[in-house]
């Protein structure tokens, strides 16, 4: 187990921990929560030796091997298959040991090296990881390209690929959800569900920590406090916590009064559509909660618009994309006053050049954009954290676009953003991502937009400016799209959803569970199509066209698993050939009487343990075989 005591963490002259003890069991699945700072990556690299404590001991049982997520990748010309499959260090270094060995002058040390490959699980180490890059969202024909050729966040799949691919009894992921979608998420959760060994993982995605973890750690006021459950298990025994400490007590019953008004006039105009509902589901959960939120001391408001027209905007046969790779094509679709919806699809197609062609940030290549006049558009993307003044101040951000108003007026709503004080006079440069997400945020709605256009307006934020975010957003009077992999988010603040899958953009009649069994029949399809040629128990909503190509990618799949297999069971066929004629020669030997002359004494010791040697590389190249082979009819199954 890990077990600290007496814990002490700092960072500059900030502490961190203070005299934390805690305790984590073998095969435990832990989320660690706090907000941004708090020292839950500074805990990792304690965890991972990187660091000292600077009093208190952790101890860990030394025979533990730990795998995490590197932050930094430096072998960018490594194809991407070679760079995971280097995760596994210690089948890498037998790989190497085994290239380095003479055959003929080290049989005994080749045959030692063989079962231990064999033991490292060597020959299946090329399917393991591409099975990893298909669940993290890869295509086969990325498996070959360089790193170096992958955007910064695809680089981060490879990292967590690796990590994944390294056998290891302590598993620290940190933030491994950033730069997932929807359905690589789902496969992560799938995949640490059946992973044997203990998991410690840092996430602001409440949904994935709900599902992921049984036990919460959290820092709270230099203590790591441990508490039973899930996510939502935290959330309900901190706010008792708080209600029994009677923190801030009148500020929790006024904001708990505030969301229950609201609350009550949501159900009153809301449809009995299944999402409609899950929505009033969750924000009954928000008021619930009212006192984990009340005590961050983060309470975001979204400006109401000043006029609503309808429709707001509608594409018409609109192909959007780029000149040379054009990515959705025929859309036609339109965005009613006062609609809030989630878009859902696999990363990569589309979600994203959707929602720039409809904040114009890219023209439709055919077809046509209609604005209606008097549309407001606040468009919120993660590139918008990068124009952002390194030099300047949330204020004087906030003053060059609306010089006209009072200082007190922008501090007030900075205030609410979580820049207050001397806070908003502070430069942007240093500050976290979480913070200059929140700082893009609070100037994207200053204009009081009628349309929000939001891409994963939720990475880098921590837990307690999530729940802000999402209690605004549910709030917002104006008319919403929304980009998100935060399931929580989606629930509690959209009414319906739609899909960009096969070129296209559809409306999805359903909730998000409806959406997880859709992905789980695209799947099953899949697999389907693999097994059994023509094989479409698929999902009835996907055209033929998309059909055809999910089977054509389920088949290249299985190709891809069953090649680099029926490779080794040819080498190794041919390595068994090799060896039984050898075998006979020295049978040949072994029965000649002469061999065991006086004069040939030497000789004969030598035949007799090189039979010996052959015989035990035999034996163990047929145990191989016919693993490969087992595998091999397993998949062809």
């Amino acid at each position: 187990m890990i077990r600290a005591s007496g814990l002490t963490l700092r960072r500059g002259i900030k502490v961190l921990l203070d005299g934390a003890d805690f305790v984590v069991h073998p095969g435990e699945r832990v989320g660690i929560v706090g907000p941004n700072g708090a020292g839950k990556s500074t805990l990792f690299a304690l965890l991972n030796g990187q660091l000292d404590p600077d009093a208190g001991t952790v101890d860990l049982p030394a025979s533990w091997r730990i795998a995490s997520i590197a932050q930094e990748i430096h072998d960018t010309d490594r194809e991407a298959l070679e760079f995971v499959i280097d995760g596994d260090t210690r089948l890498r270094r037998l790989q190497a040991e085994r290239s380095a060995v003479d055959a003929d002058r080290e049989g005994l040390r080749l045959a030692e090296l063989e079962a231990e490959l064999a033991d490292a699980d060597a020959f299946t180490a090329q399917a393991r990881a591409e099975q990893l890059l298909v669940g993290l969202g890869f295509a086969e024909n990325e498996f070959r390209q360089p790193v170096a050729s992958f955007s910064g966040g695809w680089r981060m799949r490879l990292n967590l690929a690796r990590a994944l691919m390294a056998p290891s009894d302590l598993l620290l992921l940190d933030e491994p959800t950033n730069h997932l979608d929807l359905d690589a998420m789902l496969w992560l959760e799938r995949w640490l569900a059946s992973y044997p060994g203990t998991v410690l993982v840092i996430s602001h995605d409440t949904e994935f920590l709900d599902a992921v973890a049984r036990t919460i750690l959290h820092f709270d006021q230099g203590k790591l406090v441990r508490y039973k459950g899930g996510y939502e298990d935290f959330l309900t025994q901190r706010a008792e916590r708080l209600r029994q400490s009677q923190i801030a007590y009148d500020k929790q019953q006024r904001e708990a009064a505030h969301l229950q008004s609201f609350i009550d006039r949501f159900k009153a105009k809301a449809s009995k559509a299944k999402q409609a509902q899950s929505r009033v589901k969750a924000l009954s959960r928000m008021q619930a909660l009212a006192p984990v939120r009340a005590a961050a001391g983060i309470d975001i408001r979204i400006p109401s618009p000043d006029h609503m027209p309808d429709p707001l905007l509608s594409l018409e046969g609109v192909q959007a994309g780029y000149a040379q790779a054009p990515i959705l094509n025929g859309v036609k679709l339109s965005v009613r006053a006062g609609a809030r919806i989630g878009i859902l699809g696999a990363n990569g197609a589309g979600k994203s050049t959707l929602v720039k062609t409809l904040a114009s940030e890219l023209q439709p290549l055919a077809g046509e954009r209609k604005a209606a006049r008097g549309l407001e558009v606040g468009y919120f993307a993660q590139h918008q954290l990068d124009i952002l003044d390194a030099e300047a101040t949330p204020l004087q951000h906030l003053a060059r676009l609306a010089p006209e108003a009072r200082e007190q007026e922008l501090r007030n709503y900075l205030g609410g953003f979580g820049f207050s004080g001397d806070f908003a006079l502070a430069k942007v440069g240093p500050m976290s991502g979480g913070e200059k997400a929140r700082l893009a945020l609070a100037l994207v709605v200053w204009k009081k937009p009628n349309l929000l256009l939001l891409d994963e307006p939720s990475n880098h934020l921590d837990v307690d400016t999530r729940e802000a975010l999402t209690e605004a957003l549910a709030e917002f009077e104006g008319t919403m799209l929304l980009v998100s992999h935060d399931r929580h988010l989606l629930r509690t603040t959209v009414d319906s959803f739609w899909i960009v899958a096969g070129g296209g953009v559809r409306e999805f009649d359903g909730d998000l569970e409806d959406y997880r069994d859709w992905l789980n029949e695209r799947r099953s399809a899949e697999s389907a199509a693999a097994s059994a040629a023509g094989a479409s128990n698929a999902e009835a909503a996907v055209d033929r066209k998309a059909q055809k190509r999910l089977e054509a990618e389920a088949r290249q799949r299985v190709s891809a698993l069953r090649k680099p297999l029926e490779a080794r069971l040819r080498k190794l066929e041919a390595e068994m050939q090799k060896l039984e004629t050898r075998k006979r020669e020295l049978d040949a030997l072994i029965g000649d009487p002469g061999l065991y002359e006086d004069a040939r004494r030497e000789e004969c010791r030598r035949v007799l343990a090189e039979h010996g040697e052959v015989q035990k590389r035999l034996g163990d190249t047929e145990e191989i075989w016919l693993g490969v082979q087992e595998e091999l009819e397993a998949i062809q199954a």
